[in-house]
């Protein structure tokens, strides 16, 4: 029997999602997992035909827990199911190894194929990020200083461009609040930024926020 894990800290997410792929593709076998370190216990516990993975995990960005995952078990497919629009994180979940990337409005049938693709060995990328992707294989492609940054440093970016205080990310992604300093020192060094203020109008202008 087919079976799935699904990684989402909201339980109600989790319910619906059991709920509609039942509905689509009939008896399934589900694990469901609420932080990043439930995630990679869960996933390397048994063999899962695929895993849904929200990128938003308490604990560590779930790019992060998909790397580990791709490391340990190369062969299972990983679709990462975000709030976030393709253009914030789509290219980089890919470039990561996931199976794909759906955005958690996208329409169930969507979710379904996306599913049915991984479980198959296939990609599911959608003709936006496709183009996203050939047009980073281009040398003489300018790429937007936010794309050299590493994934923690763009996930604190995001953040900090959501008014979110330095305490309050630290909570969020269990690390201290110096280390959350070291990664906006990087971030200004790096956008050739001088202050959190400039980090928002960054990210506004280019549609991180």
């Amino acid at each position: 029997m087919t079976k799935i894990l699904l990684a989402d800290d909201h339980a109600i997410v989790r319910d619906g999602l059991k709920r509609l792929l039942t509905e689509k593709l009939g008896r399934l076998v589900f694990g469901e997992a609420r932080n990043a370190q439930e995630t990679l216990s869960v996933a390397l516990r048994e063999d899962w035909d695929a895993v849904v993975l929200d990128i938003s995990l308490p604990g560590r960005c779930g790019l992060d827990v998909l790397k580990d995952l791709r490391k340990k078990r190369p062969k299972m497919p990983v679709l990462i199911l975000s709030m976030h629009p393709e253009d914030q994180f789509a290219v980089r979940a890919i470039r990561a190894g996931a199976a794909g990337y759906i955005v958690k409005e996208s329409a169930p049938e969507v979710l379904v194929e996306a599913l049915k693709r991984a479980m198959t060995g296939r990609k599911f990328i959608t003709p936006a990020v496709a183009e996203r992707l050939a047009e980073g294989m281009d040398e003489d492609f300018h790429r937007p200083p936010h794309e050299d940054l590493s994934d923690r440093e763009f996930e604190v970016l995001r953040l900090l461009a959501a008014g979110r205080t330095p305490a309050e990310i630290a909570r969020r992604l269990s690390l201290s609040v110096k280390t959350i300093s070291t990664y906006r020192a990087r971030i200004l060094a790096k956008l050739r930024l001088s202050s959190t203020a400039e980090i928002i109008r960054y990210a506004i202008q280019n549609h991180l926020a």
